[in-house]
């Protein structure tokens, strides 16, 4: 049987971005973003791009596709963090190790050869975008904006010679469970002489709060292993995707005398709605789409949280947890998913653990020197 990889060019970018609606047709529980959505952020148009170079590969057994990645260069993350990586990302691949192993030989060789000593993924195409491999959860759906794969992906990227670089804990909490009213007690203490307040967003002042996203974003996630700070383009263009969506209850802050210090954003589990449509909305399946994305959803994900430096070690981890159990609780969710965090970020990891969460899903990164 005849095996092709195939170096693609833009008018091949279609067939990329809808391979793997094929693959997992009828799968149970995998779920796709919309391809529209999917196609944007490949498209060289795309912000990300301006500091990042990629090549798109297939793999073609008797002319129909099997697999599918795209090798990456992000200059930002090399100059950030002074290191040649190179990274691969949206990988995607029938159980077929021969393909597998030649989709990576072609991606590594390109990295290589743009001077490149050590690649890591999956990543699509930054850890700002999704990202992981999921090692451990495959018993249900995806949340919203998280990756899903079979758990013979692993072994495909294990073969190619790829080790543990870091892991990644997605964690559920309970909202019937309440939050420990020793946890309560911290709560009530640090906000007694109110210079520590929570506030939901104006939706109406919308654009004033993504500025504060803005200037939160990069400080709070600084020193986090592998992070590199959005430029103004790209944080432009995550706002324009969430202005849609945002609902009050969705995304609020923490202030420290009237002044922004984290800010927290949830989202229902959309990835209801996107189940059954395949990628792509037409005739059939609009109705059904609109019917599921506005009947209530009961689960949903704390998607970010994040702190400025200068005002951690307070608890405000902490109220901004509490505020997001009492909106989900408004909201109706059974559980929220709390992902996704570093493994060994213990500050975070800790805080949540103490209010009930619990890791039950992992994703990794993996690497490998070449």
């Amino acid at each position: 049987m005849s095996l092709e990889i195939k170096e693609l060019d833009e008018t091949g970018l279609a067939a990329f971005v809808d391979f793997p609606y094929g693959l997992f047709k009828g799968h149970p529980y995998w779920v796709g973003d919309l391809k529209k959505d999917v196609r944007h952020l490949l498209d060289l148009g795309h912000p990300f791009w301006r500091h990042g170079e990629r090549k798109l590969f297939m793999a073609l057994r008797n002319g129909r596709p099997v697999g599918r990645i795209a090798a990456i260069i992000n200059s930002k993350h090399n100059a950030v963090h002074s290191e040649k990586c190179g990274f691969f990302g949206f990988f995607d691949c029938a159980s077929d190790p021969e393909a597998a192993k030649l989709l990576f030989d072609a991606s590594l060789k390109w990295i290589k050869a743009k001077g490149m000593d050590k690649v890591r993924g999956p990543v699509n195409p930054s850890t700002n975008e999704t990202c992981g491999l999921l090692v451990e959860g495959f018993d249900s759906p995806p949340m919203v904006m998280t990756p899903y794969n079979p758990p013979y992906y692993a072994d495909l990227i294990e073969a190619a010679g790829f080790s543990k670089a870091k892991d990644l804990y997605a964690f559920q909490a309970f909202i019937k469970n309440g939050f420990p009213e020793r946890m309560e007690k911290i709560v009530r203490r640090m906000t007694r002489a109110g210079r520590i307040t929570v506030e939901l967003v104006d939706i109406k002042r919308i654009n004033d709060a993504l500025a504060d996203v803005k200037d939160i974003y990069n400080s709070a996630w600084d020193a986090n292993w592998g992070f590199v700070p959005m430029t103004n383009e790209e944080m432009d263009e995550m706002a324009r995707g969430l202005k849609p969506l945002l609902k009050p209850e969705y995304l609020y802050f923490a202030k420290v005398d009237g002044r922004p210090a984290g800010f927290v954003l949830l989202l229902p589990d959309f990835n209801k709605a996107l189940r059954g449509i395949n990628g792509s909305l037409n005739p059939l399946n609009i109705l059904p789409f609109l019917y599921r994305m506005f009947t209530p959803i009961n689960r949903g994900r704390l998607l970010t949280l994040g702190v400025k430096k200068e005002f951690r070690h307070r608890g405000i981890e902490l109220l901004l947890i509490k505020q997001a159990a009492a909106s989900a609780a408004k909201m109706g969710w059974e559980y929220g998913d709390l992902s996704w965090t570093l493994e060994d970020n213990d500050l975070i990891n800790n805080v949540i653990l103490a209010v009930g969460g619990k890791v039950y899903k992992r994703f990794r990164i993996y690497e490998k020197a070449i």
